[in-house]
């Protein structure tokens, strides 16, 4: 887990997660920081585990790290996440495979098409880590209501 260490360090990351956390600050709905962004690789990689899938688990933590680290750009963050991912993860010592790989899991994390098991289950952790049946929010969120996590289950 030395590279997402590095990501976590990473000035650019840092970068984004402060920006994140200020426009978050007076947020009612569910946020976007690294409690989440651990939620998503926790319970994505318990899908991985109980799936048989040979996915590296270094590879889907740091697709779920920064998985909404492009939130709050010009862009969607889906997006400018994906770009984002490109810059950040050669620095840290991803190849241009592994890069590839975590940069197109966080581009198609926003829509259920994903043909691919590693960015379905990037999709599916992230829906599944929110608690949307306890929150005070509910009748003011606008994610559709398939979309939302509705019990407990990994």
């Amino acid at each position: 887990m030395q590279r997402c260490n590095k990501i976590y360090n990473h000035p650019l990351y840092k970068e984004r997660t402060q920006i994140i956390t200020e426009k978050e600050q007076n947020r009612i709905f569910c946020p976007h920081n690294l409690e989440h962004a651990l939620d998503v690789a926790r319970i994505g990689y318990i899908m991985i585990f109980e799936g048989g899938y040979k996915i590296e688990k270094e590879l889907f933590y740091s697709a779920a790290l920064l998985h909404d680290a492009g939130r709050y750009s010009d862009k969607p963050h889906n997006e400018s996440g994906a770009e984002l991912a490109r810059i950040i993860l050669p620095d840290c010592g991803f190849t241009p495979h592994e890069t590839e790989l975590i940069a197109n899991a966080i581009l198609g994390h926003r829509t259920n098409s994903q043909s691919d098991v590693f960015s379905k289950i990037l999709y599916d952790a992230d829906k599944r880590s929110r608690i949307c049946f306890e929150c005070k929010a509910q009748k003011e969120c606008y994610w559709e209501n398939e979309k939302r996590n509705h019990k407990i289950f990994i």
